[in-house]
């Protein structure tokens, strides 16, 4: 019986693994189900002065990524312009195959600890956007002496 309960455990762990390595393609296909925004790929990182966030924006142009953000959260939103149809024919271009997507990006994320906002530094490279946060308070950890 333990052997079934443990198989069963690790079959288990292994799907919300798969779920997790996913999720954004799972995001992107929910989007594009119910036409709303994609959530671009996001990685948070956090150390002891800082929050960094990196967002993959391929194929957005600088001007048309606007971020907004509180102590608690950051969003971003970014603009995928698209060819029109006119655009195409003029050029006596035939699509044969049209899967990039277009329209809105959109990813809010709650930070895991409180910014200085007024500090806050952001770089887009190569379709990349960086957005560095120093922490409004420094997580320091004192020893409480028992007496």
């Amino acid at each position: 019986m333990n052997d079934r309960k443990t198989k069963a455990e690790q079959i288990f762990n292994e799907m919300i693994k798969t779920i997790k390595e996913r999720q954004v393609d799972l995001d992107q296909a929910i989007a594009e189900y119910t036409s709303g925004p994609v959530k671009p790929a996001m990685d948070v990182l956090e150390d002891n002065e800082q929050i960094t966030v990196t967002t993959e924006l391929p194929g957005v142009e600088r001007e048309d990524i606007k971020i907004d953000l509180s102590e608690e959260s950051l969003e971003i939103r970014a603009e995928f312009k698209k060819e029109t149809e006119e655009e195409s024919e003029e050029s006596g271009v035939t699509y044969h195959r049209k899967e990039r997507r277009h329209g809105t990006a959109s990813r809010v994320v709650v930070l895991p600890a409180k910014v200085k906002i007024d500090e806050v530094t952001a770089r887009f490279e190569n379709g990349v956007l960086t957005v560095i946060m120093p922490k409004l308070d420094k997580r320091e950890t004192y020893e409480v002496k028992v007496e």
